[in-house]
């Protein structure tokens, strides 16, 4: 027994970093209910924080707090003991330990923090709803990998502590817990550590990698007796043999990380193994319907898949976040590489990552059949998600032939999520790779060629675009394939417009189109056709240009499209500003750039601002101008890229420069620019649209999202009921009111219940006033 103010702390109270928001909500919660379970992963720091909140709430105890720890606890029956033993209680009587326990606290006000409760989890809760029941002024902290599942109960999940992003400055990182956490364990173990310039990439790399755990950050810092911070985050891949040591007062589950999560894997059943070993195929975050397809079949039935999902939540094992009202689950990469390496062990490795491929294989087949209308955005957002995925089934594929066959299908029907997302080099490299293993006779081969050409294209690689497309022409000859052909032509084309040679252009794009139509291929058509419009509108016939772009505009916005009816919209300006109507140059400029508020296509965006300053310039607006075209150069620089590739507008933009200078001075023209430069992209969005805040009317009372059934169990969520109270008193199924609360948080964009009940003590407010 550990009595806070009779004896020494625990280790983890005196050498407890960061984490103070959290500790002053669940200090909150000790008064507003009497239990508060804290649940998360192994490592992740339960019961440091639990240890750290029971010794700052000692005063409001009376000093009467009690740490109770449970993790060498194997036999249920033994809790009640365990406890009274804790407690300082004498053992010389017949009556249960449950009711001694009862008799000596009933009355008390007292903190019971039993701590590691998830392998006795159900003895555990049954003890806990009997104490309450009984001892009104008792407050039970609880730690576990899963909730109690005591009506009473509030569950407080503990994340990983916060870490940096790449690109961080040395001075900055020392806000973050993380790197706190290593720094003080750090310079335990080398006292002249210290971050500088020099490593603080590799600091902030190693967090990362550790997901922000304390555990395995305590154990890799110890590794800087013998590596460098630099070697030790390029080891990490080797990590559960790279973190072995750990404080020998430790308890022996925390001797290693495998050691830890063995502790994990032995709390779930065969069931709950089997899905944890076969989800570790995935990478970053998957949905329900990928699991079900991945996971199941050979001993685990697909309809108990959402119930294992559920219960490995529980477990902590799974972490649960939501995309566009999709609830996602994904591992920490230290769990993930743990039952992948069990699914190693077992054999079936292999296997379950070719049915990762195949799913995802799957879903580029449909992305390419369906993407091309209303549903776009939706598929493109949930690829962006799915992106380490892709790639974990694009690496599946570069094994041998065959699997690279399939790989170039994959990489051919993403053609529009790799142009959005901007992975142009990376999906340059799948390319390579899979074109290298690939047999000569792979029916996706020519297909591919033409892509990796037009990627490299629009990367300046002139020498790899040539090369590809006398490849990928060649080889659609020698098969016939006539919509390779029709493709090739296309970015023939494309090459020539980039060039400047618009007469070239046209005519190829007019072919292109016309075999397009014959193909039945209204996608690789309109592609074509909005280019074509262009490429007539810079050779001179303007009107034709126009006509053409507007049907193409038109026929885009009727199928629902969104990506490629930006380019053709920016077509139009381009058009109007090189030769036509400047206010009709800008008016299309304008509605590509709403569309990016859905779309976020930076190049096109890039693209847009560079036109608008030139319409800005004509139309005598030279302060606009100047910086409209500090923020396309951020754009343009962030991207990489230059619109001096696209020969046709150098001469235009250096006469608009030179226009501007000269209305409003180089000095002036400078500063415009400068601040230009320095705007985000939101508030850059919002000064070409005329949105700037001095010009936003006030905005209106934003009416109440809620229905009348989520906005009741709001307010009793601002009572301090937990879920299953809610349940309770509502007469509805705990999952039901799981999901109300889940939909409340989404509508209202809260990340937890006590803004919940502020925003619900503000709306009584505006109500009453």
């Amino acid at each position: 027994m550990r009595r806070y103010g009779a004896g020494p702390l625990p280790a983890e109270a005196t050498t407890y970093v960061g984490r103070r928001q959290e500790i002053a909500e669940v200090k909150r919660l000790l008064g507003a209910g009497p239990l508060i379970t804290l649940t998360g992963p192994g490592g992740v720091g339960k019961t440091r924080l639990a240890v750290r909140v029971a010794d700052s709430a000692r005063a409001s105890f009376g000093e009467r707090v009690v740490f109770v720890g449970l993790a060498d606890l194997r036999e249920e029956r033994l809790l009640a003991s365990t406890v009274a033993e804790r407690l300082g209680m004498g053992d010389r009587s017949t009556k249960a330990p449950l009711d001694r326990i009862v008799d000596q606290f009933r009355d008390q006000r007292l903190l019971l923090v039993l701590d590691n409760c998830e392998h006795i989890v159900e003895a555990c809760a049954v003890f806990v709803d009997a104490l309450l029941a009984e001892c009104p002024h008792l407050v039970v902290l609880a730690t576990s990998r899963q909730s109690l599942g005591v009506a009473a109960e509030r569950v407080v999940p503990v994340s990983p502590l916060a870490v940096p992003e790449p690109g961080e400055n040395a001075a900055a990182l020392a806000s973050y817990d993380a790197v706190q956490l290593f720094t003080e364990r750090a310079t335990a173990v080398v006292p002249s550590f210290e971050i500088d310039e020099d490593n603080a990439r590799d600091v902030i790399r190693l967090c990362k990698a550790l997901d922000g755990l304390p555990l395995a950050i305590e154990l890799a810092a110890v590794r800087l007796r013998s590596l460098s911070v630099r070697q030790l985050a390029d080891r990490l891949d080797k990590r559960f043999t790279l973190l072995t040591r750990g404080s020998r007062g430790a308890p022996s589950r925390h001797e290693t990380l495998r050691a830890l999560i063995d502790w994990s894997y032995e709390l779930c059943d065969e069931q709950e193994r089997l899905l944890w070993a076969r989800a570790a195929v995935f990478t970053g975050s998957f949905d329900l319907d990928a699991a079900e397809h991945v996971c199941s079949g050979g001993g685990l039935d697909r309809g108990a898949v959402l119930d294992l999902l559920d219960a490995l939540l529980d477990k902590s094992i799974l972490l649960r976040e939501e995309h566009d009202g999709v609830a996602r689950y994904r591992m920490l990469e230290t769990v993930r590489q743990y039952g992948e390496d069990r699914l190693r062990a077992s054999g079936h490795l292999t296997r379950q990552r070719l049915r990762h491929r195949d799913w995802y294989r799957r879903l580029t087949a449909r992305f390419a059949e369906e993407s091309f209308g209303h549903d776009q955005t939706a598929w493109l957002g949930l690829f962006i998600a799915e992106h380490a995925n892709l790639r974990a089934a694009l690496d599946c594929c570069t094994t041998d032939p065959d699997e690279a066959a399939i790989g170039l299908r994959i990489f051919v029907d993403l053609r529009e999520y790799w142009l959005l997302s901007g992975h142009n080099t990376e999906a340059r490299l799948w390319a390579s790779a899979l074109l290298d293993m690939a047999a000569a006779d792979a029916p996706a081969r020519a297909h591919a060629l033409v892509f990796y050409g037009f990627l490299a294209l629009i990367q300046g690689d002139r020498p790899a675009y040539e090369s590809a497309l006398d490849d990928a022409a060649k080889l659609a000859d020698v098969r016939g394939d006539e919509s390779a052909q029709a493709y090739a032509l296309h970015i023939r084309a494309y090459a020539a417009l980039m060039g400047d040679e618009s007469e070239l252009a046209a005519e190829q794009f007019a072919q292109a189109a016309d075999r397009f139509r014959v193909l039945g291929d209204e996608a690789g058509e309109l592609w074509a056709t909005f280019n074509y419009g262009l490429a007539i509108g810079r050779i001179g016939d303007l009107a034709r240009g126009r006509e053409v772009l507007d049907d193409a505009i038109v026929r885009y916005t009727d199928r629902g499209e969104v990506f490629w009816r930006s380019w053709a919209l920016w077509s139009r300006s381009a058009a109007e500003y090189l030769h036509g109507d400047m206010e009709v140059a800008r008016q299309a400029g304008l509605d590509v750039l709403r569309l990016q508020r859905t779309v976020d296509d930076r190049v096109v965006m890039a693209f847009t601002f560079t036109v608008l300053a030139g319409c800005a310039t004509h139309q005598r607006e030279p302060v606009r101008a100047a910086r409209l075209l500090g923020a396309a150069s951020t754009l343009w620089q962030a991207l990489g890229a230059s619109p001096a590739n696209y020969v046709a507008f150098v001469e235009p933009m250096q006469r608009d420069i030179g226009v501007v200078t000269g209305e409003i001075g180089p000095q002036a023209a400078a500063e415009e620019f400068i601040a230009g430069t320095a705007l985000s992209i939101d508030d850059a969005l919002a000064y070409a649209l005329g949105e700037s805040p001095e010009e936003e009317p006030e905005p209106e009372p934003m009416p109440n999202p809620l229905t009348a059934r989520e906005m009741q169990i709001a307010e009793l969520v601002a009572q301090g009921l937990t879920n299953r109270e809610i349940a309770t008193q509502l007469v509805i199924a705990p999952r039901t009111a799981d999901t109300h609360v889940e939909h409340i948080r989404s509508k209202l964009g809260f990340s937890n219940r006590t803004q919940i009940a502020a925003w619900v003590a503000e709306t009584r407010r505006a109500k009453a006033g």
